[in-house]
């Protein structure tokens, strides 16, 4: 098996890259950092004018798609929103395009997309069949997964992994919480009953390769875990994890006077998300439980 990844540097990406070289699994990073033509564990892509080349990618089984500029990395001024969009966008049209003309096609292309295609949907529980919200970031997904339609359309099993909020250690938005939780400052956000759908980075890592080895994972597919969470439940259930309180609360109006679009989409935003899909491919989750996952991080084994 060859395995081609990219976004390899990312939370999600080095924790995949890290498993399968350490099963002996050959893999490649598509990087956008120049590198010897020589050197066979990289190849060189720039989307924003094209370069890519279409030799080197002949002959991979699994394509793992990953990239994408880091969306809570910095306000969203409209600079930011275009490498938010273009860094899916471009880069996936770009892939897919390459892929779609190659004589030996990878028989399978997972992809990343996020639960923000479903946008700000209160209590509605959402499934892989629910329609797309509104919003800056359901737009983003709408046209991310779109992009790879020639990818499908030449034959290749195509996965859209709508990710949920990714707990890690390592990572992502939890190291950014823990500090004023152990400090006993954490609380809800804003209301805190807005639900929140998350998926510890192992599961993110185990349903990657559940759907690189699974024919029935094709399609949409909600890489959440089964058991989403309202904002006030997951601040308590942080708070017991660490022996703290958490009942200092972080009105609504704060984040979005510091965060505007970006803090109502990524803080306030509703989402209860259901992996309705993966369940019927037969994944079993290792952290199905929020507590659980927690515990994990808190100990820095995910």
């Amino acid at each position: 098996m060859r395995v081609l990844i990219t976004g390899a540097n990312g939370l999600i990406g080095a924790a995949l890259t890290k498993q399968l070289t350490g099963e002996g699994i050959e893999t490649v990073r598509l990087t956008r950092m120049r590198t010897l033509e020589s050197d066979p564990t990289r190849i060189y892509w720039h989307p924003p004018t094209g370069t890519l080349d279409a030799d080197r990618l002949q002959g991979f089984r699994t394509v793992v798609h990953l990239a994408g500029e880091n969306i809570a990395d910095g306000p969203w001024t409209e600079q930011k929103r275009r490498r938010i969009f273009d860094s899916r966008v471009t880069g996936t049209k770009l892939l897919c395009r390459i892929l779609a003309d190659l004589k030996e096609k990878p028989k399978t292309l997972i992809c990343a997309s996020a639960i923000g295609y479903y946008g700000d949907r209160g209590e509605e529980v959402l499934t892989e069949s629910s329609e797309s919200g509104a919003g800056f970031l359901a737009e983003v997904c709408r046209a991310w997964e779109e992009a790879a339609t020639p990818a499908a359309e030449a034959g290749i099993r195509v996965i859209h992994l709508r990710l949920g909020m990714v707990l890690s250690s390592r990572g992502g938005a939890l190291p950014r919480m823990l500090p004023p939780f152990r400090l006993g400052a954490g609380g809800p956000v804003g209301g805190g009953r807005q639900w929140m759908s998350w998926i510890s980075l192992e599961d993110a890592v185990g349903i990657v390769r559940h759907s690189m080895n699974n024919r029935r994972a094709k399609g949409v597919l909600n890489a959440v875990a089964p058991n989403p969470i309202q904002n006030r439940d997951f601040a308590r259930t942080l708070g017991a994890v660490l022996h703290r309180p958490a009942f200092l609360p972080l009105p609504g109006w704060a984040v979005k006077l510091a965060l505007g679009d970006m803090g109502r989409e990524l803080l306030l935003s509703s989402a209860r998300v259901m992996p309705e899909r993966l369940e019927q491919t037969g994944y079993t989750w290792r952290y199905p439980e929020l507590e659980d996952a927690l515990q994990a991080c808190v100990k820095g084994s995910v």
